[in-house]
């Protein structure tokens, strides 16, 4: 498994929206400021699916991050399915006026480690940014 996580400056109810709709993940879910997640849908449940569409903004590629809620635990634990059936669990601890958000995943065999950990970083990072704006 390989871990990211990020302390959000914001009440858990909030991150936990900004984190779950998809009227705010579309708002974050990219790696970089060339890209963007021009659609996000999800049935927030468990055994719902989701899909986000990941895309560079010049149009050049672009992807679907697809998968099925396994488990879903309100303000404190998602755990889901990738379609190449990679799990992936996230945890939202309270600390002081602050959350912490703990994103662990199994890799996929194409990228270096190194390279998908920043890339799930980066995201987290931008995660961070949009609740706390």
């Amino acid at each position: 498994m390989i871990t990211v996580q990020t302390t959000i400056n914001a009440t858990l109810s909030h991150v936990w929206d900004c984190f779950t709709k998809p009227e705010h993940i579309v708002h974050w879910n990219f790696a970089s400021d060339d890209w963007h997640c021009p659609t996000a849908t999800s049935d927030f449940k468990e055994k719902g699916n989701f899909s986000y569409t990941m895309s560079a903004k010049d149009s050049t590629t672009q992807f679907d991050l697809k998968g099925t809620f396994l488990q879903i635990e309100k303000e404190q634990l998602i755990v889901y399915q990738l379609e190449d059936n990679r799990k992936v669990n996230i945890s939202f601890d309270v600390e002081e006026d602050a959350v912490k958000l703990v994103e662990s995943f199994e890799p996929e065999n194409i990228h270096s480690h190194d390279l998908q950990r920043e890339g799930w970083q980066a995201i987290l990072n931008n995660f961070k940014k949009y609740c706390e704006q």
